[in-house]
């Protein structure tokens, strides 16, 4: 990763926007790199002037030694600059939590699982997993907003954890609508649920791309992360549907405007600073990504970094 473009001087609403909101995700595709590169990758963006915006390195249950091994030499023994890892569980869910367990209490604090991602389809799932949990690990649940969304979420809250949205892959049919993605972010803000998504958010904006990176790669809209952050930011302020579907399907970067104390879209709908602060706290947590040069290149491009 380049850094000389980077600058210190940061805007503060840039910086409480996209704080630690980027988790690596290089291992899954597209992408799909190896895991020394991975792990190589996730090393160098720790240590770039962008470190602000990276989250947690994303990697399956089954991969964890594998992991391990290959990023042992890069970590300390210090708790104060340990790496922070999400783990994607397998088809055992509590095989998975018995297998972080051992992980952290073999391996910390150098390296922490602190979040699990799994599929939850039933609510008795969501139940059932929430109380199982250490008291130091979180559970993005990834359920479809199409089915018992509102049931789903409030077992996810009553458990004390968090909502994992699919927002893309790597083919056209992937990308849910964003009817739907407005549905499942404002059923979220109803139910006091932070919620994560992942896929398909490489670009800051809306826009018609190629959806992975083979040279006959199909081609798709894909979602834009300050799409989805300042629609999140709308619905807490309690904006109409109609309204955020809008902020969803926006594909002008010009109509974005960020300034030091707020972000506004369209000129006059506005995010002041303490609103970008709740959004990201109450709201959207972060966004798995394959890439981190893609979306820290177009923030740039955008003149935001």
């Amino acid at each position: 990763m380049d850094t000389r473009l980077a600058t210190n001087d940061v805007m503060e609403s840039v910086r409480l926007l996209m704080s630690g909101a980027i988790d690596y995700a290089g291992l899954f595709p597209p992408s799909a790199v190896s895991m020394p590169e991975a792990v190589l990758n996730y090393a160098t963006y720790r240590n770039s002037n962008y470190s602000w915006m990276l989250g947690r390195f994303v990697v399956s249950v089954a991969r964890l030694e594998e992991f391990y091994e290959a990023a042992r030499d890069f970590v300390s023994r210090d708790a104060a600059h340990s790496w922070r890892v999400a783990v994607v569980a397998g088809e055992d869910l509590h095989a998975t939590i018995r297998q972080v367990e051992d992980f952290n209490a073999t391996n910390g604090p150098g390296i922490v699982c602190d979040v699990i991602e799994m599929k939850a389809d039933t609510v008795y799932q969501i139940e059932s997993i929430s109380k199982s949990l250490p008291r130091a690990v979180t559970v993005y649940f990834e359920i479809d907003p199409k089915v018992e969304l509102v049931e789903k979420l409030m077992a996810i809250a009553a458990g004390g954890q968090r909502a994992k949205l699919r927002t893309g892959g790597i083919t056209p049919e992937a990308f849910p609508k964003s009817v739907d993605i407005v549905r499942f972010v404002t059923a979220c803000v109803a139910a006091n649920v932070p919620f994560k998504a992942t896929a398909g958010l490489h670009h800051p904006i809306r826009c018609f791309r190629p959806l992975t990176y083979e040279a006959n790669s199909a081609k798709g809209t894909m979602h834009g992360f300050l799409n989805l952050f300042l629609m999140t930011g709308f619905a807490i302020e309690s904006y109409r549907r109609s309204f955020l579907e809008d902020v969803m399907e926006e594909e002008f970067e010009e109509v974005f405007a960020v300034e030091p104390q707020s972000i506004s879209w369209r000129g006059e709908y506005a995010l002041n600073v303490h609103q970008i602060e709740r959004l990201r706290t109450i709201g959207i947590q972060s966004f798995g990504s394959c890439s981190f040069d893609e979306p820290v290149a177009d923030l740039q491009t955008l003149g935001m970094l």
